[in-house]
């Protein structure tokens, strides 16, 4: 049976939608899932060499973007046979339960609790996974491969702010009447499945996930260099900076074309 996360509160950078807590995995007597902890990070800043901080920051953080990846395609693979069961009218209560509880996870909720082709056709564009080189390379560019204060005391590699206070810490440079902190985690782990969520489902990036599908459509593979590339196009509202932002992301990753081949 699936599992699912309960998810706090949390806003990212320059968007406007926040996680939803579902407190019906307990309820109905599923156990949420527990993130796959990564052991404690190097320390980044020590490592003077840059070609080797990149080749360790990328060596740790990959595990936690495989760990995600594989529970999305868990999840997609639920779909997808959701779907072949909806076409043949064989779904069962079961399905039903976990479809609407991965619905609410991911902000798509059953209409009266029945299946339909539009709620599937939603959730298989949010429930897809990410090309490792366009997560890597964002966690390297908002973290300061590791270095920043953000990842060194919150465990936040995304830049993800939240907005209750005391949940994160207090920028240096927040100009006043400002209220967001930067959010704080447990661990690098959940911050790596806060930043999936996020872009799978947040309004703001509805472009990337259209752009995921015509690969798709279109045969291709999503988490190749270049999907990844194409991906960086939905992600302009991300940052502040739009386009600027969106064109820094695409160079360096394209720079480091060298780690993803490895």
């Amino acid at each position: 049976m699936l599992r699912f996360l309960v998810i706090a509160a949390v806003l990212v950078m320059a968007s406007c939608s926040y996680y939803y807590v579902n407190t019906d995995n307990e309820r109905l007597g599923i156990a949420p899932q527990q993130y796959e902890q990564l052991p404690r990070p190097p320390e980044f800043s020590k490592i003077k060499n840059i070609t080797a901080r990149k080749k360790a920051f990328f060596k740790y953080m990959r595990k936690g973007v495989t760990a995600e990846n594989t529970r999305v395609s868990k999840e997609r693979g639920f779909l997808l046979a959701l779907k072949e069961k909806y076409q043949t009218d064989s779904v069962t209560p079961r399905d039903l339960v976990n479809a609407k509880l991965l619905g609410e996870l991911y902000n798509v909720k059953l209409a009266k609790n029945a299946l339909t082709k539009d709620w599937l056709k939603q959730m298989l564009l949010r429930v897809d996974v990410l090309p490792e080189a366009l997560v890597l390379t964002q966690a390297a560019n908002e973290s300061a491969w590791g270095t920043s204060r953000f990842a060194r005391q919150a465990n936040n590699y995304f830049g993800q702010w939240c907005y209750s206070k005391g949940c994160g810490l207090v920028p240096r440079d927040r100009a006043d009447g400002m209220t967001h902190e930067v959010a704080k985690f447990s661990s690098v782990s959940e911050s790596i499945h806060r930043y999936f969520m996020n872009v799978n489902r947040n309004r703001a990036y509805k472009a990337l996930r259209q752009i995921r599908a015509q690969l798709r459509t279109k045969g291709e593979s999503v988490t190749t260099t270049f999907a990844a590339i194409q991906l960086v196009k939905g992600l302009n509202k991300y940052s502040e900076r739009g386009e600027e932002y969106v064109q820094d992301i695409q160079a360096m990753i394209d720079h480091n074309q060298e780690y993803w081949l490895e």
